[in-house]
């Protein structure tokens, strides 16, 4: 499998442009890529790529290029920048801008771009991740990140011209409103770029079979964000779940606070709700501990209301979401069932969002209060925090970032090393079906978060999942109503 976790520093690559540059950092290096068929499919899996790829660099003795990447969004968990300035969060410097500089500057990553939709925004964006980037970690320099569109354009489809300006076997990391993430994905893939996706990918079961066998046309890699998987608490108790006998019961909570409604306000109730945004990550890990052990038959849905439409000035959207799960055990033949809240109607507390689960097999359970680690801190004009450096650790150690073994770090790494695997012919993307969410493996949450809206908007009304093989490892293929 690849190595997500090496530390050594690799120095920093060559070629830098100005951000904001259009010019390109790396000449091409790729070449026509060699192809090798393969069928191999993972157990419990749809395949997302059935093909290799070799660099003649690989083949002449050179050491591999690595892939460029193009980010696309610049919102909170891209830059840390909301509203003019640092997010009132745990993000204020971002996530994924000092992931990649970081991985640029251990030579996993080459070229580096940008793209969001509004460049009048862009110099007060350059000069907020150099505050708190680049005056802040040594080695980090956001100049060399490459924007689309152009200063003081706007273009709600610049994503296409800048994924047109990327190469084949190049990285598309996509972090923008959960509506425009087919759009997006579909327009990196059929330019031939691998695709990572925030959670959830899609918002619709045909949308998200539709990325699959376009990703597999194309051979790419074909992933979504899904960072809790890398928990290693969640991967521990995964492990012990998986020998805690048939599945029982479940319940996860998930929330962050009310002042989130104004950081999400462009499409908060618009164009996506709560549990499309805050359950995904929680029915994923749960499908993911039950793959191949039971599967979702059968999902309802409620919700409470009352807050969320005030803060957002009359637009009409639940503050807290509810689905219910009836899931078939394929040991015994029994039935459990699942129960998944979020909510962003929460008070501000001690951390950003609450987040909770208990689990029950017949033969054992499993708690785990994934927001309180028994770490806090209490300063002077700061409010008292329980922090968690396992997701994210953005204070600098001597002065340099420090969190590359952070699961907020490693899940993109990982998919960087997996780029660089299938790009080198040494993986096929098959390889890593079950290894990171290839999302021919994540078929069910998309699926299970798509009839609950439905449930919602029926009313409560119950939706069977249709399946068309009593295979242990098929994957949803529709919805429809329930019988009475």
């Amino acid at each position: 499998s690849s190595s997500v976790l090496a530390q050594g520093l690799a120095g920093e690559a060559p070629g830098r442009r100005a951000f904001g540059g259009r010019g390109r950092m790396f000449s091409s290096a790729w070449g026509p890529l060699a192809r090798r068929a393969s069928c191999a499919a993972a157990a419990g899996t749809v395949s997302v790529l059935v093909g290799r790829r070799r660099a003649p660099a690989s083949a002449e003795g050179k050491p591999p290029v690595p892939p460029g990447c193009l980010m696309v969004g610049t919102g909170e968990y891209v830059t840390g920048f909301v509203d003019g300035g640092a997010a009132q969060s745990d993000k204020g410097t971002g996530v994924l801008g000092l992931v990649c500089l970081d991985l640029r500057s251990r030579g996993k990553i080459g070229r580096l771009g940008m793209c969001g939709t509004n460049g009048k925004k862009l110099p007060a964006l350059r000069a907020h991740m150099q505050k708190v980037l680049g005056e802040v970690y040594e080695g980090i320099d956001p100049s060399i990140i490459e924007t689309f569109p152009a200063d003081g354009v706007v273009k709600r489809d610049a994503y296409k011209e800048a994924a047109a300006d990327f190469k084949p076997g190049d990285l598309a990391i996509i972090f923008t409103p959960d509506d425009t993430h087919y759009d997006i994905a579909m327009a990196c893939v059929e330019q031939g770029l691998h695709v990572m996706i925030t959670k959830p990918p899609v918002k619709t079961l045909k949308a998200h079979l539709e990325l699959v066998e376009a990703a597999k046309r194309k051979n790419v890699l074909c992933v979504a964000e899904l960072h809790k998987r890398f928990d290693p608490i969640y991967l521990d108790a995964r492990d012990r779940i998986r020998n805690l006998g048939p599945f029982s019961y479940y319940w996860a909570y998930m929330s962050q606070p009310k002042s989130q409604l104004e950081t999400f306000k462009a499409w908060a109730g618009k164009s996506s709700d709560i549990s499309y945004y805050l359950n995904s990550h929680h029915i994923d890990y749960h499908e993911w501990c039950l793959h191949g052990k039971a599967r979702p038959i059968r999902v309802t849905a409620h919700s409470s209301t009352g807050v969320a439409n005030k803060k957002l000035d009359g637009v009409e959207t639940e503050d807290t979401i509810t689905i219910v799960v009836d899931w078939k055990n394929f040991e015994d033949g029994s039935v459990g069932h699942g129960v998944y809240t979020s909510s962003w109607a929460a008070p501000k507390a001690d951390v950003h969002s609450q987040q909770r689960w208990f689990y029950m097999g017949q033969q054992g359970e499993v708690t785990v209060d994934q927001a309180h680690r028994g770490y806090t801190v209490a300063q002077d004009g700061a409010p008292f925090a329980s922090v968690n450096p396992l997701f994210w650790k953005p204070t600098p150690s001597g002065g340099k970032f420090s969190g590359q073994r952070t699961y907020g770090y490693i899940s993109f790494e990982a998919v960087v090393d997996a780029v660089a695997e299938v790009n080198s012919g040494r993986k096929s993307v098959a390889d890593f079906d079950g290894v990171i969410p290839t999302l021919g493996t994540i078929v069910g949450t998309t699926a299970i978060l798509e009839a609950g809206r439905k449930s919602l908007d029926a009313g409560g009304k119950a939706f069977e999942l249709v399946y068309d093989s009593d295979d242990r490892f098929a994957v949803p293929c529709g919805m429809r109503p329930a019988a009475i």
